[in-house]
C-alpha cells in the first residue's frame, strides 16, 4: 500500500475519533442516571476518603457489595468532578465517554497493528458503530471500562506474542497496566490467562519442533522472567484501583468465590416473550441476544473473521505468531461465552455484562473486512468500489438508529430482531431506567407551562416503579419518592413489563420509534391499588 494511501487511511480513522469526541461533548449531558449510578458516585468518593485519610477511613472497604469490585472508574470520575464545572453526575458521563473513547484508539491501533491501516479503519469504524458500546461507555461504570481495559490487556498480549520469547519494555508495561486495570476493575477478568493457553502452546510447539525441547523450555522460562515485572506492576495498578484486594492475601480468592454464585434476590426478566428467572435463563441466551443487539455489518464481518481465527490454527503455511494472534483474538471472543453457556450462571439486563468481548469481535471484523477488500482488489476494482460502499452502508445505518435513539442507544436491537418495534415485549430495553431523567424535565416543564404550582405546605409526591436514585436526582427537592400510590400527586413509569399501565392521565410519555420508555401519570384523587404487573426490585 502506498504512503498515500496509508495516510488517507489514517485521516480517516482520526476524523472518526474525532468525531465521535465531539459528538459525546456536545451530548454528554443528555444521558440519565442508570440503576447503580448514585452507589457508585458514593464508592469513589469513598474511595477518594480512604486515600486522603491516609488510609485510616475504611468506609470503602465494606461498602455494600462494590468493595468487591475495583473503583477506578468512580475514584476517577468523583476526583475530576472537582475539577470540572459540571455536577458529579455529568462529570461521570463525560468521563465515561472519554475512557470509552480510549477504547476506540486502543481498538484502531491494535486492528492496524495485526492487519494494516484498513483493517484498523474498519475495526474502528465497528466498534465506534456498535450501539451496545457506545450507550454504555457513557452510563455504565462497571462494565465499560472493564471493556476498555480488556482491550488494553488484549493488546498487551498480542505484542508479548509478536515479541515471544523477549518482549521489550514498552510491550511489558502496556501489559502490566492492562492486566492491573483489568483486575482491579473486575476480578473475572483473571479468564484473560485462559485466552493465552492455546496461542502459548502453538509458539512453544513450534519452539520444539524447530530446536528441540530443551531451547523450547529455556525461551519460555526466559519469556517467564522478563514479564515478572510486568507482574509486579500490574498488581500495584490492581492495588491502587481496587485497595479491598490486598487488605488480605485471600480476597481476590474471595472475590471470585462471591461471584461465581448469584448473590442477589432473584427476580425475573422478560427473553424472547417469556418471563423467566435471572438464574434460570436458557443456554440460548448470550447466542440470542448477540444475534439480536449486534449491528448487521458486525456480524456479517465478525462472524467470518471469529471462523477464520479459530482455523488458522492448524494452517501451517502461516507464520506461527500470526496464527497465534488469530486465535487469542478468536479466544477472547468465544471464551467468555462458551463459559457461560456451559455453566449457566445468572444472566440478566441484556448482555450489558458482555460489552468486553466487542473489541476483540470487531478487531477480527476489522481483518475480514481487509481480506476481503484486498482479495477483490485482485479480481476487480468495481467489485472492490461496490463492496467498500456496502461497508460504508453498513456502518451509516446503525449511526442513523443510534440518532434516532439518543440518548438510548445502548437499548438498540438490529433488523434481525425487527428493530426496537419486534423486540418490545420479547426482551429488555430500557432495563436501567435512563429515560427517567427525559420523563422528569419533561413533568417540569409540563407543570410550569400550565402554571401548576407545589402544593401548600407540602412537596409533591410521586409514585416511582423503576430505579428512584435516578429520578430523585432528576425531578429535585420538590418531589417525594415513594413506591406507594396512596396519596401520591403524580406516578413516573418505566416502560418495562412490570410497570403497569394506568387508567389517569397521561402528562408525559417517551418514545422512540414507536416504543413507550416511560410515561407520567397525573393520579391526583385516583384510587390506583398498584404500579406493578411483578413485584418490584427495590435496591
Amino acid at each position: 500500500m502506498s504512503f498515500s494511501a496509508t495516510r488517507a487511511l489514517d485521516a480517516a480513522a482520526w476524523a472518526i475519533l474525532l468525531a465521535v469526541v465531539l459528538i459525546a461533548y456536545l451530548t454528554f449531558d443528555d444521558y440519565g442516571l442508570g440503576w447503580d449510578d448514585y452507589t457508585h458516585s458514593q464508592y469513589g468518593q469513598l474511595l477518594l476518603d480512604y486515600y486522603a485519610s491516609g488510609l485510616t477511613d475504611t468506609r470503602a472497604l465494606s461498602f455494600v457489595n462494590l468493595y468487591m469490585y475495583g473503583g477506578g472508574f468512580d475514584m476517577l470520575a468523583a476526583l475530576i468532578a472537582k475539577l470540572l464545572p459540571y455536577d458529579l453526575f455529568e462529570t461521570r458521563r463525560l468521563v465515561g465517554a472519554a475512557v470509552g473513547i480510549i477504547g476506540l484508539f486502543v481498538i484502531w491501533r491494535l486492528a492496524r497493528r495485526i492487519g494494516g491501516p484498513v483493517a484498523g479503519l474498519i475495526a474502528l469504524a465497528l466498534l465506534a458503530t456498535t450501539p451496545l458500546y457506545y450507550g454504555h461507555i457513557f452510563i455504565n461504570a462497571k462494565d465499560a471500562p472493564f471493556a476498555v481495559a480488556m482491550a488494553v490487556l488484549l493488546f498487551g498480549l498480542v505484542r508479548l506474542l509478536e515479541d515471544y520469547p523477549k518482549p521489550r519494555p514498552v510491550t511489558v508495561l502496556i501489559f502490566a497496566l492492562g492486566l492491573g486495570l483489568t483486575l482491579g476493575t473486575r476480578i473475572m477478568g483473571g479468564m484473560a490467562a485462559l485466552y493465552m493457553v492455546l496461542p502459548m502452546a502453538l509458539l512453544i510447539v513450534h519452539d520444539m519442533r524447530a530446536d528441540g525441547a530443551k531451547p523450547a523450555a529455556v525461551n519460555f522460562g526466559a519469556f517467564l522472567l522478563r514479564l515478572l515485572p510486568g507482574f509486579l506492576l500490574a498488581y500495584a495498578v490492581m492495588a491502587v484501583i481496587w485497595p479491598w484486594c490486598i487488605r488480605e492475601p485471600l480476597n481476590p480468592i474471595r472475590a471470585v468465590g462471591y461471584f461465581s454464585h448469584f448473590f442477589e434476590k432473584p427476580w425475573k426478566e422478560m427473553f424472547d416473550g417469556q418471563l423467566i428467572s435471572v438464574p434460570d435463563m436458557p443456554r440460548s441466551y448470550l447466542p440470542t441476544l448477540f444475534g439480536l443487539k449486534l449491528t448487521e455489518i458486525l456480524l456479517l464481518l465478525g462472524i467470518p473473521g471469529l471462523i477464520a481465527g479459530i482455523g488458522l490454527s492448524v494452517r501451517h503455511d502461516i507464520p506461527v505468531r500470526r496464527r497465534a494472534t488469530m486465535v487469542l483474538l478468536a479466544g477472547a471472543f468465544a471464551i467468555p461465552i462458551g463459559i457461560t453457556i456451559i455453566t449457566r450462571p445468572a444472566l440478566y439486563n441484556g448482555i450489558r455484562h458482555f460489552i468486553f468481548v466487542l473489541p476483540p469481535l470487531t478487531v477480527l471484523g476489522g481483518l475480514a473486512g481487509a481480506w476481503l477488500l484486498h482479495w477483490l482488489a485482485e479480481r476487480s476494482r468495481l467489485a472492490t468500489a461496490v463492496a467498500a460502499v456496502v461497508m460504508v452502508a453498513g456502518f451509516a445505518v446503525p449511526a442513523v438508529d443510534m440518532v434516532g435513539l439518543h440518548p438510548y442507544q445502548y437499548t438498540h436491537y438490529n433488523r434481525v430482531s425487527g428493530g426496537m418495534r419486534g423486540a418490545n415485549h420479547h426482551y429488555m430495553l430500557d432495563y436501567w431506567g435512563l429515560s427517567f431523567k427525559e420523563a422528569a424535565d419533561q413533568l417540569l416543564t409540563v407543570l410550569e407551562e400550565k402554571g401548576i404550582a407545589t402544593p401548600e405546605g407540602r412537596r409533591w409526591v410521586i409514585a416511582v416503579c423503576g430505579p428512584h436514585p435516578p429520578a430523585e436526582a432528576e425531578l429535585g427537592s420538590d418531589f417525594v419518592i415513594t413506591w406507594n400510590t396512596k396519596g401520591a400527586d403524580f406516578a413516573l413509569m418505566l416502560g418495562e413489563f412490570y410497570c403497569a399501565e394506568l387508567n389517569a392521565p397521561e402528562l408525559v410519555k417517551i418514545e422512540r420509534d414507536g416504543v413507550v420508555f416511560a410515561r407520567v401519570y397525573d393520579i391526583r384523587g385516583r384510587n390506583i391499588p398498584s404500579l406493578f404487573t411483578e413485584p418490584p426490585i427495590t435496591h
